[in-house]
């Protein structure tokens, strides 16, 4: 008898591949308005996120977002503009050339969405016009709005990656706490009750292209391919 393959499974959503909810109950923004300072009032964990979270208390109220490298609970943070310092959120046009940031947004106001992850910060390469050209982690310029916000510094949890990973069970858990495939199972490598793909015979694959509309049993191969075939220089 056969049995769902992982796309169906997937596509079911139980509970084995869903992620807990636990995992994203924080949202990390910094609001429209800012003004005057605020107070890191706690540093903490989450599983869904590879750098710590940092508990800002403001005027308004509260906001969460990744701590800058070397920030400590009690540590004030300015949003006026007074001094380029770690963990001030800032205006891009007011930042100086060569300053590594992070938190970068994407368009005025909408919180922060570039580079959030740990150990990782872009920086202010030019400005032309109105425009600002941030060199990326991936080593990419790329174009901001001047009154886009960052926060300056370098996001904290660097090295996260240094010690290796040496159980097979660690890497599932880690996985699993972001909903992650993991491990990828080469469907060639399956029975044949476990995939189109699977079974010892018929291994020299072709090219196999699902219909747009296919269910997810049968979505299996090129999926929406834009080319086939081998490229030819």
């Amino acid at each position: 008898m056969g049995k769902r393959i992982i796309q169906q499974r997937r596509g079911k959503g139980s509970l084995t591949y869903r992620v807990k909810k636990k995992a994203f109950r924080f949202k990390l923004q910094y609001p429209k308005n800012l003004s005057g300072e605020g107070i890191v009032i706690k540093l903490l964990n989450s599983s869904a996120h590879t750098s710590p979270l940092a508990k800002i208390k403001y005027n308004l109220g509260y906001f969460y977002m990744p701590p800058f490298k070397g920030m400590i609970e009690g540590q004030k943070i300015d949003f006026n503009k007074k001094e380029i310092k770690d963990g001030n959120i800032l205006q891009l046009k007011e930042i100086p050339i060569k300053t590594q940031v992070n938190n970068i947004e994407s368009n005025p106001g909408d919180g922060g969405i570039f580079i959030k992850s740990a150990g990782n910060s872009a920086i202010v390469n030019r400005i032309v016009g109105k425009k600002i050209f941030l060199i990326m982690p991936s080593k990419k310029e790329k174009e901001f709005n001047q009154n886009c916000r960052a926060v300056i510094g370098i996001c904290a949890g660097a090295g996260r990656m240094d010690k290796p990973i040496i159980k097979a069970g660690k890497n599932f858990y880690i996985k699993g706490a972001k909903n992650k495939l993991w491990p990828r199972t080469s469907a060639v490598k399956m029975n044949v009750v476990d995939h189109p793909f699977g079974s010892g015979r018929g291994k020299r694959i072709k090219s196999k292209i699902a219909k747009r509309n296919a269910p997810p049993g049968r979505k299996v191969g090129l999926l929406r391919p834009r080319r086939t075939g081998k490229r030819k220089w």
